[in-house]
């Protein structure tokens, strides 16, 4: 096995491999944050965990558009995801919204990936009227344990492909009807 084909067992290759797959996209990388913790309590007690969180933006597309990874190191092994986040729509029905936003995701990307879809709902201020809440959309790709085990190469082209699949999914008529996307 050649070293690029080794398994991924640590932060930094990992970043590196994501942040090649998503800078070969198109994205540029705007930061990033290390953590590392080492006091848990419970099933966690004992263990260690460093973690990543990069923060990438597009040039041609508004600032209220990323994409963020989230990587991590544990004794277990590593782990990551990519996620498009969408901040400052002004959504009526939140039920609605994850409906419609599901099936822009099913249409736009790859069934082979796990993709959970949340929102969060955000008042300026307790005072203000429920109506007047925004919502920060993300849709996350979570990268999966066989591209980790297969190396640097397969990471790239998963977070690659993952950085297009979300481009579409922002052409979506869905995500255009809430004021974002292209």
């Amino acid at each position: 096995m050649s070293p690029a084909h080794a398994p991924l067992l640590t932060l930094e290759p990992l970043i590196e491999a994501v942040t090649e797959g998503v800078e070969a996209a198109g994205w540029t990388l705007s930061g990033m944050q290390k953590t590392t913790s080492y006091e848990y309590e419970g099933r966690w007690r004992g263990e260690s965990s460093r973690s990543a969180y990069l923060f990438f933006h597009a040039a041609a597309l508004e600032e209220s558009v990323s994409v963020d990874a989230f990587l991590d190191e544990t004794s277990r092994g590593t782990q990551g995801n990519l996620a498009l986040v969408i901040g400052g729509p002004e959504l009526v029905d939140p039920r609605q919204a994850l409906v419609a936003l599901a099936s822009a995701v099913r249409e736009r990307i790859p069934r082979s990936y796990r993709v959970p879809v949340s929102l969060r709902l955000r008042l300026a201020d307790a005072e203000h009227p429920p109506e007047s809440a925004t919502v920060e959309v993300r849709v996350k790709i979570m990268i999966p344990g066989g591209a980790l085990r297969s190396g640097h190469p397969e990471v790239s082209r998963v977070s690659a492909e993952g950085v297009r699949a979300f481009e579409q999914l922002l052409a979506h008529p869905t995500l255009r009807r809430y004021g974002v996307g292209r």
